[in-house]
């Protein structure tokens, strides 16, 4: 089945052709290097202090990238440095109120749960899942796009920062409007840590987003602790006023980033979902090209495919040394397959809290059940993609991914 093409409203063909008029003018009128956008975050806070100085060196590798490979049409342009400006307001504005509230800094984050893996492997549903316990604390999508002041318990519900969220939401979908066909997104819905790690500048998330290759080759060399460290500070921030008894997180991600999360949460537990890579690749590169094609006007879906597919297989290489390597105890880890996911979700839920040994009360179960029979697949239409909508052959693909889906696809499996 072919894939259809992307729907664009009228609108917005007219404004992108706008744009491109005025592409040239563009690129002078919308800076993308970090003295720009650190100056503008200063500016627009009145803040100077961003904390840690690592990121520094991210970002700017990041903005060089940028500026020299993605490709941005304005709009992109425009987008980009809001959302890097944006991270540095965040960041100083942290900041501001670890001084102003030195019990931020001594919250202490105990048995966190990571859920990764496989992207597209279940790991958003099964986060959902797990957030209807309400002794488990997820990050909400609002709180990581606007972690300061930090959440009170009391106004949780109702902050006037949910409303911005949805806002910004409405006109990303405006924008993007297969997105959310690929990925559910709602301002209270439980959110992924790429938005918390994006924020140290060291991010697998900036290359589903923007064609960046010279700052992903280098982001896959770095040693990711300063980004876990700024991770924890994170969710100090959001548990200093509304704490849960355990943090529930999840991002795909944590796979190649297993050493620094280990080395940051000693006591860390993680479950790993895993699903058949070659109904994962075509997902993810379908991501990226939505991603994509709403910044840029050139975007090459035979290269998207081979770019993710690359990555997907370097993630999965370097996570599972990491795991074999003995980063954690092997009782930190259990394992969740996809289509025993689908199948029995509140039996992998059991499965997990008694692996780690968690309290299921009764209440968190007959929530979870209603979660199950609510939550509906393609509710804004099915998401269609396929391996030749990429460039990308069954065959080879196989290959590539046979040491890890013969080590993991369970009994019984194709």
């Amino acid at each position: 089945m072919k894939p259809p093409t992307p729907e664009q409203p009228a609108w917005l063909t007219f404004i992108r052709r706008g744009a491109r008029i005025l592409e040239g003018a563009g690129r002078h009128l919308v800076r993308l290097n970090s003295r720009s956008v650190v100056a503008a975050a200063r500016r627009r806070t009145g803040l100077d202090d961003f904390g840690d100085p690592a990121f520094r060196e991210p970002l700017d590798r990041l903005l060089r990238s940028l500026e020299a490979e993605a490709r941005l049409n304005l709009v992109g342009r425009v987008a980009a440095r809001e959302d890097l400006t944006g991270m540095l307001m965040n960041r100083l504005r942290m900041e501001r109120d670890r001084r102003r509230h030195p019990g931020i800094a001594a919250e202490d984050i105990r048995r966190p749960l990571f859920i990764t893996g496989l992207p597209r492997s279940g790991s958003t549903f099964l986060h959902g899942l797990l957030a209807q316990d309400p002794a488990n604390r997820v990050p909400l999508h609002w709180e990581l796009r606007s972690p300061s002041p930090p959440p009170e318990r009391a106004t949780h519900e109702t902050d006037r920062r949910i409303e911005r969220a949805a806002r910004d939401i409405r006109w990303f979908l405006h924008f993007a409007p297969e997105f959310r066909k690929v990925h559910t997104v709602g301002a209270q819905l439980p959110e992924e840590c790429v938005v918390i790690l994006s924020h140290s500048f060291l991010s697998f998330q900036f290359s589903s987003t923007w064609f960046v290759p010279s700052y992903q080759s280098w982001l896959e060399r770095q040693d990711l602790r300063p980004a876990y460290r700024y991770h924890r500070q994170f969710l100090q921030q959001l548990q200093w006023g509304c704490p849960g008894e355990r943090w529930v997180l999840k991002a795909p991600p944590h796979l190649p980033g297993l050493r620094a999360l280990f080395a940051t949460y000693p006591d860390a537990n993680v479950v790993m979902t895993h699903r058949d890579p070659l109904e994962v690749v075509a997902s993810v590169a379908s991501l990226h090209l939505v991603l994509r094609r709403t910044f840029s006007d050139v975007v090459d879906s035979h290269a998207v495919g081979a770019e993710v597919t690359g990555m997907l297989a370097g993630d999965i290489r370097r996570g599972f040394e990491i795991r074999d390597d003995g980063c954690a105890p092997p009782e930190r880890f259990v394992d969740v397959r996809y289509p025993e996911l689908m199948d029995d979700p509140l039996a992998v839920a059991r499965r997990i809290y008694r692996h780690f040994d968690l309290p299921l009360s009764a209440e968190a179960e007959a929530r979870m059940r209603r979660f199950v029979a609510t939550s509906p697949k393609d509710t804004h239409g099915p998401h269609v993609y396929s391996l030749a909508q990429f460039g990308l052959d069954a065959d080879v693909e196989r290959q590539r991914y046979r040491a890890y889906w013969e080590r993991w696809r369970g009994p019984g499996g194709a």
